[in-house]
């Protein structure tokens, strides 16, 4: 027997071509299939009430919807709430909530681990186990949009999430393809419909890949860059060691800005490795004429990794310096930390036990 099509990986196009050429169906019945899959996230045939049974029986024989069942919850101090998945074969991906007054914001991740080696964050040491398709990245928001109209009594709103950011397990642009279909099935207008500036996909700095995330998708994009030089960041990200920070640079200064696509950078602040004056006056060089802002984090610790918290007076003392070269800089605020939900803490570890 063929292997069953994951339709929930296809976009609106794909599945039109499959119904139309695989069951024989009209498209009309593709752009159903697809909203009850990518705007009600439905995960079971059955429930396609205003498809005929028969063509429920094919797409049973034919097609298959992956997606991913919560496999534990925990809920932050600050509100923050980490979702642990579980795929189809049994691999664990992690998923955080992050509401605030004005948005409701959730942390994607796009791979099980990571394979770019990043010393200081707990998902790297998990190594990369494998890429997650569209449907299982695209899931994981329509998992918690569910949750969210559950636990928030919006049962109403089909998507109760206003923003996501590709920032949770794995190196987005290491799984491009993965993640440019499930942008496209994010944003469609049958789907989520998600607009482009509340889409943001981080990278630590896959050079080659960030010119073609410029040219095929339209989120906007932040650099992982933690470091002001590239003795430093060679010795604290791996991947500065194939493409260094002036090459980067280069790409982040010729990545389009129209449309709201302002680069962020992400700098993580770790006592004693990169957050010094000098660093900052580093950090504020290299921006020079980047239309870039700063996020300025605070490190999450991870026992056993050996990197320190900077602490407030010295971030403060940091971001200040930024402010005076006119780089646009912010602390973030770290949500979720006693929970390991925060930045770099994604590592699918139990609660109460070490890394």
């Amino acid at each position: 027997m063929s292997t069953p099509i994951d339709i929930a990986s296809l976009t609106l196009e794909q599945l039109t071509a499959f119904v139309e050429q695989t069951l024989g169906e009209k498209p009309y019945r593709a752009r159903q299939l697809y909203k009850w899959v990518h705007q009600r996230g439905v995960t079971d045939f059955a429930q396609m009430t205003d498809l005929s049974k028969a063509l429920r029986e094919r797409l049973i024989a034919t097609a298959e919807l992956r997606h991913v069942v919560k496999d534990l919850e925990q809920r932050s101090s600050d509100g923050t709430i980490k979702y642990r998945f579980k795929t189809f074969d049994g691999k664990l991906l992690e998923s955080v909530y992050m509401p605030s007054p004005d948005r409701k914001t959730l942390c994607v991740s796009t791979q099980v681990g990571c394979a770019m080696g990043c010393r200081f964050c707990a998902t790297g040491t998990l190594g990369l186990l494998r890429n997650l398709s569209p449907s299982e990245i695209v899931a994981q928001v329509h998992a918690v949009n569910a949750e969210v109209r559950q636990n928030e009594g919006i049962a109403s709103t089909l998507r109760p999430l206003t923003n996501l950011v590709f920032m949770g397990m794995g190196e987005p642009l290491h799984n491009f393809e993965n993640v440019k279909t499930s942008l496209q099935i994010l944003q469609s207008e049958e789907g989520p419909n998600f607009s482009h500036r509340h889409l943001t996909v981080s990278t630590v700095g896959l050079v080659p890949m960030i010119e073609r995330f410029a040219l095929e998708t339209q989120a906007k994009l932040a650099i992982s860059l933690n470091a002001s030089n590239d003795e430093t960041r060679s010795q604290i990200m791996p991947i500065n060691k194939k493409w260094n920070i002036a090459a980067l640079m280069d790409a982040c200064r010729q990545f389009p800005v129209k449309q709201g696509r302002r680069v962020t950078f992400e700098y993580v602040l770790m006592e004693g490795v990169n957050d010094s004056d000098a660093n900052a006056a580093e950090l504020a060089a290299l921006l020079q004429g980047v239309p870039a802002k700063v996020n300025l984090i605070q490190y999450n610790q991870n026992p056993g990794l050996g990197f320190l918290t900077t602490q407030d007076n010295r971030a403060e003392a940091f971001r200040k310096i930024l402010e005076r070269a006119e780089v646009t800089a912010l602390i973030r605020q770290n949500r979720g930390r006693d929970i390991a939900a925060a930045c770099g803490q994604l590592a699918n570890v139990q609660p109460g036990a070490a890394p």
